[in-house]
């Protein structure tokens, strides 16, 4: 790679940190606003909302929660490549992190928050929340954790041969 392709990459990557920080901070707040503060001053009315408690609004955006941190380490990963930090432990952290974001919040849509909700009576039904969206993330995280640890073990394995060399 010709130093321009570095600097050409490092500076694209700078620019997809900032796009990741946008993202997180816009749709960060439409979600503190619709699931966390909007509730809260919901629940202080004298009036509830039908179907809408605070404890429903919690548990629902515990997913998206997860999905805005798994962003956030994209761009977190995205900054430390723009400042020059090396490729292999920068991707295989940021891949685990990312997996770990993407599954457990796949997990929570589709398991916890569904049974929680029955639990508290905010509604009935079966025990799975059929979420094709969530069940893909949850999927997709769950192979992106692992892919991290492969890449994490071959770095240590490439440096135990440059050792050796």
């Amino acid at each position: 790679m010709s130093q321009t392709d570095l600097s050409r990459f490092r500076r694209r990557c700078g620019q997809f940190r900032w796009l990741a920080v946008f993202m997180v901070v816009t749709v960060g707040a439409v979600v503190a606003l619709s699931h966390f503060i909007a509730p809260v001053l919901l629940a202080l009315r004298e009036t509830p909302v039908p179907g809408r408690s605070l404890a429903t609004a919690l548990l629902t955006g515990g997913p998206p929660v997860c999905y805005l941190f798994g962003v956030w380490s994209i761009g977190r990963a995205m900054g430390q490549l723009s400042n020059g930090r090396l490729f292999q432990p920068t991707v295989a952290d940021a891949l685990r992190r990312v997996g770990l974001a993407l599954g457990v919040g796949g997990v929570f849509s589709v398991f916890i928050v569904t049974n929680l909700l029955r639990v508290i009576g905010e509604t009935r039904g079966g025990y799975l929340h059929f979420d094709i969206p969530g069940m893909t993330l949850g999927m997709i995280g769950g192979a992106l954790f692992l892919l991290g640890g492969i890449v994490d073990q071959a770095g240590r394995v490439q440096a135990e041969l440059d050792e050796i060399i």
